[in-house]
């Protein structure tokens, strides 16, 4: 049988297996996901825990809108309410959620502050402001991220839109999967010029 959106689930673990090797991610979470028409391709759990981020396209899973495994190895993640939330909410404004505890904004979430915008190539993102503190995997944090989100649809329109979760990630909402990879990658590099800047002054 041949595998479903073979070349889109090529493309995520491809997305994936980037942001682990550039620091956008780690071993203990992120996920990134895709909604193509009525069906949503997610990075499954345990993507870096267990399979440091060297996912094969078998192992994208392909959700139903409920969040319910069509197709796909492993477990569903158990981030996937705010994927849910934005896919079904904001579709099809936005297409892609790129979720990434990437160590240069996790410095920010631990401290619970907004990310300024330091270059001309972060401007269109604004400061990135942090939701209301939610456990992992709750309800509650789908919740806040997309009252957060729906806020800032334009951004999504044009490129993208990010939130911080504290003491969690960044949470990106994008028109698709590579305007959400590039964004996650400027705003940690953002992250990176502010906390350098402190060495200056």
């Amino acid at each position: 049988m041949e595998l479903a959106y073979f070349e889109l689930r090529q493309r995520i673990a491809e997305i994936g297996a980037l942001m682990y090797a550039r620091h956008l991610t780690d071993s203990a979470g992120g996920n990134i996901s895709l909604r193509v028409d009525e069906v949503i391709l997610m990075t499954p759990r345990y993507a870096g825990s267990k399979y440091l981020w060297r996912l094969r396209p078998e192992q994208i899973l392909v959700l139903d809108l409920a969040g319910n495994r069509l197709e796909g190895e492993g477990e569903v993640s158990r981030e996937v309410r705010v994927h849910l939330k934005l896919l079904n909410e904001f579709y099809p404004i936005g297409t892609a959620v790129v979720h990434g505890h990437a160590r240069n904004a996790l410095v920010f979430c631990s401290l619970n502050r907004p990310i300024p915008s330091m270059l001309y190539a972060t401007d269109k993102f604004g400061e990135i402001g942090l939701v209301e503190d939610a456990p992992a995997h709750t309800q509650e944090l789908a919740d806040a991220i997309g009252a957060a989100m729906a806020e800032q649809l334009e951004r999504v329109r044009k490129q993208a839109a990010a939130v911080l979760a504290p003491r969690h990630g960044v949470f990106v909402f994008a028109r698709d999967l590579e305007s959400g990879y590039d964004a996650l990658e400027r705003i940690d590099v953002s992250a990176y010029c502010a906390l350098m800047a402190r060495l200056i002054h």
